[in-house]
């Protein structure tokens, strides 16, 4: 299928995300592997100017899961870090957001979910950096365990080491509004 013009990455906004995130050195990743970049997160989703235009992509590339899966009813994003990016994708779609914690909070309403889910809803996952996909993967089994439905991961930022594969092969299409490469980040 065609990418439509308006969900192309940009060199604009990949050169903003990269000079605003890209680290060079040492790091350990959360999928336990070595890196020597690392893709700092809150250093692009904390910055109005990325965060609007990641909106506008966002909303486009939901309404191409929308023709292939039908209507979408909510959007989900993990704490921390994809807290922001699911709100600025729900305000440029007007679909609700829904926060999935890392763990079930001890207190109050002990919830592992804060928002609205329904049996049936059909939700898009909304990822930061994926690197093998592991977090979403685990939030996508807590929103399924729910009764909802969720056809399709879309992260900004792709770091290529096995996300897609492993996405797709649980049986959820995989979307990346960029690579590591339309960052600049080569092997």
């Amino acid at each position: 299928m065609k990418t439509p013009e308006s969900i192309q990455p940009t060199s604009e906004l990949a050169g903003l995300i990269a000079d605003a995130s890209l680290l060079r050195g040492e790091f350990t990743l959360r999928s336990g592997r070595t890196s020597s970049y690392y893709l700092d997160k809150y250093k692009f989703s904390t910055k109005p100017e990325i965060l609007t235009k990641l909106g506008s992509m966002f909303a486009a590339r939901i309404a191409e899961v929308e023709s292939e899966f039908g209507s979408v009813t909510r959007l989900a994003g993990a704490e921390l870090g994809g807290i922001p990016l699911v709100t600025i994708a729900a305000m440029e779609t007007g679909k609700p957001a829904i926060f999935v914690r890392n763990a079930k909070k001890e207190y109050g309403t002990a919830k592992q979910v804060e928002g609205e889910v329904n049996e049936g809803d059909v939700v898009v996952f909304v990822e930061d950096v994926a690197t093998t996909g592991g977090q979403a993967l685990e939030a996508v089994e807590i929103l399924k365990s729910l009764g909802a439905k969720v056809p399709a991961i879309i992260s900004v930022i792709d770091r290529q080491e096995g996300a897609r594969e492993n996405i797709e092969g649980a049986g959820v299409a995989f979307h990346a509004l960029f690579t590591k490469r339309d960052l600049g980040v080569e092997d």
